[in-house]
């Protein structure tokens, strides 16, 4: 088997390294040694971007937060199923991903972050969160590997009562909080419910009708 080779890395804010690898057509971005996301399987994160914004593409000059850029297929996901008045905002807290999707990653999901729809937010999505003084119609999560925090412990303020309550009030009447990670949490959907979000969780294939199963949360606002 061809090896891995490194294009670009950049250290983490918690201090990790970052790695943008290629080999032959594939791309890949591991953090920490553990393997993100590849351009080769990303069905999930696919899904991730259509179910999320599915409840809520009819209505007029939606918002949506996106958490976590990665290659842009979540973002690219949810631009194919929205209206043309639609308005969403990304959030990416490492620059030189940004950079990279500007770059080498472009073409991988259509270049979205060059859509006129698309506000790039740099910094921490919890922030964003907590700070908003407008509401949105989907509140989008792909940060790490899920619930549980593996690039910065500061995500438990996502996935965690206090995170959770936050993206409730930041919501619109029966909008949506989508959140994808690589395993189940059961804890994480009894925490969603005692939030009073009415939960719904998705299986999604990496690749297609194959590869690993990843799980989709769509969380709705009463």
């Amino acid at each position: 088997m061809k090896p891995w080779f490194t294009l670009e890395r950049t250290t983490l804010p918690d201090g990790g390294e970052l790695l943008l690898q290629q080999r032959d057509q594939e791309y890949v971005l591991r953090a920490h040694g553990v393997e993100l996301m590849t351009s080769r399987a990303h069905g999930s994160e696919d899904a991730l971007g259509s179910r999320g914004v599915a409840p809520i593409a009819h209505r007029p000059n939606v918002r949506v937060l996106i958490g976590g850029l990665g290659m842009g297929f979540t973002l690219r996901a949810a631009l194919d199923a929205l209206r043309p008045d639609a308005r969403v905002f990304i959030s990416e807290l490492v620059p030189e991903v940004v950079a990279w999707n500007r770059g080498v990653l472009a073409p991988l999901a259509n270049s979205p972050l060059d859509d006129s729809r698309v506000t790039l937010l740099e910094g921490d999505v919890t922030t964003h969160i907590a700070r908003t003084q407008e509401r949105f119609d989907a509140i989008l999560l792909d940060v790490d590997n899920g619930p549980e925090a593996l690039t910065a412990r500061e995500n438990d303020g996502l996935y965690g009562a206090v995170g959770l309550e936050r993206a409730l009030h930041a919501l619109t009447s029966g909008g949506i909080l989508g959140v994808w990670s690589v395993s189940d949490d059961q804890a994480f959907s009894r925490r969603l419910k005692k939030a009073r979000f009415q939960v719904k969780r998705h299986t999604s294939y990496a690749a297609g009708d194959r590869g690993r199963r990843h799980l989709v949360w769509i969380a709705t606002r009463p």
